[in-house]
């Protein structure tokens, strides 16, 4: 039988280089050569007990770049310096192995490897055409980066409440802009165009967020690659998804934390019963969803599946549907039919079996330079086809980071998102029934515009909007809507006082309740609906991995 082995492929003409064997190292470290633009990382052989292996590609110095995950079930990782804005030379290749019977376990000490040099005796013509369409890549990247350095344009990245401002971080277009006013956020000279009834008139916008884990006092030369146990708990971040599948667990995938970086952890499986988390990446069979944030996740209990749609990653944008199976625990990606757009930051509800997906932002330049969608579409996970449906009425106006909530397996409310540099806190309802959009006058003090807040169905005709993004800040107020009176009441918990954006927030049955010392209170009572918080960013660099829990009954009686 074949032994184990984890290999990687240095350029388009390179052979497979071996970089863990069951004899070796359980760690290593590759300097990438210089005119290499694309990296392949792959595992051979039976992986017996070993659990995963995590790879970085780091920059000079010793900061990653991206990150990835091998496990026997997702054998293959592959990076090309187009889609890496930071990557450029000096950049190194840690590899390192969990699980099995490690040889050689020196965490502090990763083996120093080096590249052996190639040569191609003969150059077949289809890798010639390949490396010629890396090169058109690699100058377009660069015309792009020296554009930005004096513009200070470029596509939409994934920008969020959390993230510090970054040179090289491509920007989106707004509408009516020139292309060189071009900015998704502005300084505080910038005046903000806010619709809506609250008072945000004038707000300025502005990227949000620091990071827990990275101290901007600690200089980058002291910082070196340590091995960490192993984490208990997800890490702080946003853009994740939170996805109930019965009474006691829920889902966590995805999210993107510190310094930009997408999450080494991204899926992780919460049990209420004693509000533990389980890493449950490893868990599951089949290719797993790649890495990003601003996508959706919801769950259709009839079938007992998780769907996930879009999102992004860097300059790439997602419009692909991955399904698990949570009876096998079984990761499969649909080859479906009809067409849709790559999406991100949308909304997207289960009713009857069936996806709505509404607005998102579309990448550049697809369909056009700039802003956010209105369309419907509509997925039938039984023939595998997108679809648009005739909506008929006063549908929103383009925009992302919004919410939306089914309430009484009828109607979908939708409120807020922005179209930069508008933002929103109107409310729009769609008739089930009918496929008829409907602006709602609503009564009570309103929200303020916001956009990536959080919401949650609280009762058959109440529904919860809580923090969000208002251009400027990450916000801490919470609102409660009534559907059937359309009247707004704001809601003051302690527990919900955090600015918070672009976190998750669901309902679920649970007999545990966490105490104000951050214990978890196994007595609290009988079971009962509870608000489950978790993640999301606060507009000073901080990313949350806190889970807090509200009573829903509380909750409702403080409105």
């Amino acid at each position: 039988m074949e032994d184990f082995g984890i290999y990687a492929v240095f350029g388009v003409n390179g052979p497979p280089q071996r970089l863990l064997s069951p004899e070796g190292s359980c760690r290593v470290c590759v300097a990438v050569p210089p005119n290499v633009r694309q990296v392949v990382l792959f595992s051979s052989g039976p992986w017996g007990q070993r659990v995963c292996v995590n790879a970085e590609l780091n920059d000079a110095d010793r900061f990653p770049i991206t990150i990835g995950k091998l496990t026997p079930y997702n054998k293959c990782l592959s990076w090309e310096q187009w889609e890496e804005e930071t990557w450029k030379d000096s950049v190194t290749l840690d590899v390192t192995l969990e699980g099995g019977n490690l040889v050689k376990a020196d965490w502090s000490k990763p083996e120093i490897m080096s590249v052996k040099e190639y040569t191609p005796k003969d150059i077949v013509a289809p890798f010639a055409a390949r490396e010629i369409r890396g090169k058109k890549r690699e100058r377009e990247s660069e015309e792009d980066c020296d554009e930005n350095k004096t513009t200070t344009t470029g596509e939409l990245e994934n920008i969020c409440p959390n993230g510090g401002v970054k040179k090289t971080t491509p920007l989106r277009k707004a509408r009516g802009q020139s292309k060189r006013a071009q900015k998704l956020f502005s300084s505080g000279a910038d005046a903000t165009k806010i619709k809506g009834t609250a008072n945000g008139a004038g707000e300025a916008q502005g990227i949000v967020g620091r990071t827990q884990s990275a101290s901007r006092t600690k200089s980058r030369q002291a910082k070196t690659p340590t091995q960490t146990s192993p984490l208990v708990s997800p890490s702080g971040r946003w853009g994740q998804t939170l996805c109930p599948i019965d009474a006691q667990t829920a889902i966590l995938i995805g999210g993107q934390g510190a310094r930009m970086q997408f999450c080494k952890d991204p899926m992780w499986k919460l049990c209420t019963e004693d509000m533990s988390w389980v890493a449950a990446e490893t868990l599951a069979e089949g290719p797993t969803p790649e890495a990003r944030i601003g996508h959706t996740a919801v769950y259709d209990p009839d079938s007992r599946r998780i769907f996930v749609f879009g999102g992004s990653k860097n300059k790439k944008w997602f419009n692909d549907v991955h399904i698990l199976d949570t009876r096998s625990w079984k990761w499969t990606m649909v080859e479906a039919q009809g067409k849709v757009p790559p999406l991100a930051y949308h909304s997207c509800s289960m009713f009857r079996g069936e996806l709505f997906v509404l607005g998102g932002v579309f990448p550049c330049p697809n369909p056009e330079p700039d802003g956010c969608s209105d369309s419907l579409y509509i997925f039938d996970p039984n023939l595998s086809i997108w679809y648009q449906p005739i909506v008929t009425g006063n549908k929103p106006s383009p925009r992302s980071g919004h919410s939306a909530c089914v309430m009484q397996q009828m109607k979908i409310y939708v409120f807020g998102g922005w179209d930069t540099p508008v933002c929103y806190n109107d409310m729009y309802m769609l008739d089930l029934g009918l496929m008829e959009f409907s602006a709602v006058k609503t009564s009570g003090k309103a929200p303020s515009p916001r956009s990536w807040h959080g919401s949650a169905v609280l009762s058959d005709t109440k529904f919860l909007i809580h923090g969000g993004y208002n251009g400027n800040n990450a916000l801490t107020d919470a609102f409660v809507f009534d559907i059937d009176t359309n009247s707004w009441t704001e809601a003051t918990l302690p527990q919900l006082s955090l600015p918070r954006a672009g976190h998750s927030i669901v309902t679920m049955e649970t007999d545990a309740l966490f105490k104000e010392d951050g214990d978890v209170d196994m007595d609290a009572g009988s079971i009962g609906r509870n608000l489950l918080v978790f993640g999301g960013g606060d507009n000073e660099r901080n990313f949350y991995c806190d889970l807090t829990t509200v009573a829903v009954e509380d909750l409702l009686a403080a409105v």
